[in-house]
């Protein structure tokens, strides 16, 4: 067991500095170039899916249900069977759901410009036309979600995250007494980065908030809800507890294919009340005229029904499960002990979080670019790119090759010993 730095005697630390820096220019001196920064699916992964592919083709059927044309316009919603297939995954009905393009980052980003230019279901007015929009962040949290409202210019208010969920007496407290605050980002299962699922005390308070604003909306992204790599863990479903709290329309739900079949070129779909989605639907008719339809058919025939996509999801986690248990395995056999940091292994999603000492996240990250190992930025998983303590670090382990992560990990571990040992030197 290695011995807590903060019990290490100064020549000590000063010795342990300079092998460091020894170390880790050996590694500088390797040419090394390895990205961990995006939580993007490995060749292996993406390997999985080639087979839909060759589902169409010149001489294929391409009619949907009803004799629809996938090759012409028509549609907007979706075709029929995608329709029943992802709203069985999304465990809404098909009354519930729109299947739209390839990525439903580029949907949650319309939904929130629509709502500054015309409002929501329920809006006195643009939301742009207000005072000033805020929106709720649990941190950490995802980037992009960010960006989206930062590029809108809505203001963002940290959450603190646990195991169980954002904080929710914070957020009650905020949501009853701020008619501004508009909305909160959510990664409810396997959430990007900490890989946590809210429990179901948290979803139901969620789902019985009593905002300030009647046009307040809960963004919910629930990009890894087949995601598991150890364990899968329910999720209440938090329309049905929306509905029950009698709060049917304040939840927006969003999913994709895109780490399922080919990252970019997936579905992706947008699950909401009856009425929110009758609302969307007049919008989007302003915007398009339908979506890729071939794209839809070509997903359904090969993924064919839920059980089959669970069972394609198995295959990506036993592809995904070595790389996720050499990163912790690494972080435990290099840094247990020694009070550099602390990891929060995910039951299943993208990535392994590291909660370095308080002040050295930027260091970590910077030495580990030094050396050729590119990871997420430090402060990305917090409003305005500033983590306020300076100490989550979001890894990516689906991307390399296993040798590629072991010597990745190699050059995290030696950064994070030698940027806590100069933290303590300082």
């Amino acid at each position: 067991m290695n011995k807590p730095y903060s019990d290490w005697k100064k020549d000590e630390l000063v010795r342990e500095k300079e092998a460091l820096h020894g170390a880790f220019n050996s590694y500088k001196a390797k040419g090394i170039s390895l990205n961990m920064a995006r939580g993007k699916p490995g060749e292996d992964q993406i390997q999985l899916s080639m087979p839909m592919l060759d589902i169409l083709n010149s001489k294929s059927d391409v009619y949907a249900e009803g004799g629809i044309d996938c090759r012409n316009y028509g549609e907007l919603t979706g075709i029929k069977e995608a329709k029943k297939l992802f709203a069985e995954y999304m465990e809404v009905s098909v009354e519930e759901i729109i299947i739209m393009g390839s990525t439903s980052l580029t949907f949650m980003n319309d939904c929130v410009a629509r709502a500054m230019l015309a409002g929501v279901l329920g809006s006195e007015r643009p939301w742009v036309k207000e005072e000033k929009v805020k929106f709720l962040c649990p941190v950490p949290g995802y980037d992009r979600h960010f960006a989206i409202c930062q590029f809108m210019g809505i203001e963002m208010i940290n959450i603190p995250t646990s195991q169980d969920g954002p904080d929710m007496d914070m957020i009650e407290k905020l949501v009853s007494a701020d008619p501004l605050i508009k909305g909160i980002w959510i990664v409810p299962k396997f959430s990007n980065p900490m890989g946590i699922t809210y429990s179901d005390a948290t979803v139901r308070r969620l789902a019985a908030l009593k905002p300030a604003a009647k046009d307040f909306r809960i963004f919910c992204d629930n990009a890894y809800a087949m995601h598991e790599i150890y364990k899968d863990v329910p999720l209440l479903n938090f329309l049905q507890a929306c509905k029950d709290a009698g709060n049917p329309n304040m939840v927006y739900l969003f999913g994709s294919t895109n780490k399922i079949t080919f990252p970019g070129a997936g579905l992706a779909f947008f699950a909401a009340s009856k009425e929110n989605i009758a609302f969307t639907e007049k919008q989007l008719s302003m915007q398009a005229i339908s979506w890729d339809k071939l794209n839809m058919l070509r997903h359904v025939r090969f993924l064919k029904n839920v059980a089959n996509i669970r069972g394609l999801m198995k295959k990506h986690a036993n592809i995904l499960r070595p790389k996720f248990d050499a990163v912790i395995q690494k972080l435990e056999a290099e840094l247990a002990g020694l009070g550099a940091g602390e990891w929060i292994k995910p039951d299943g999603g993208y990535f392994v979080t590291f909660i370095a000492q308080a002040g050295c996240a930027q260091r970590i990250v910077g030495l580990c670019k030094e050396a050729g190992v590119t990871l997420t930025n430090a402060g990305a998983t917090h409003p305005y790119g500033k983590d306020p303590e300076d100490r989550y670090i979001r890894l990516a382990p689906s991307f390399p090759s296993p040798a590629e992560l072991d010597t990745a990990m190699e050059v995290f571990c030696t950064a994070v010993k030698l940027a806590t040992v100069e933290h303590a030197l300082a």
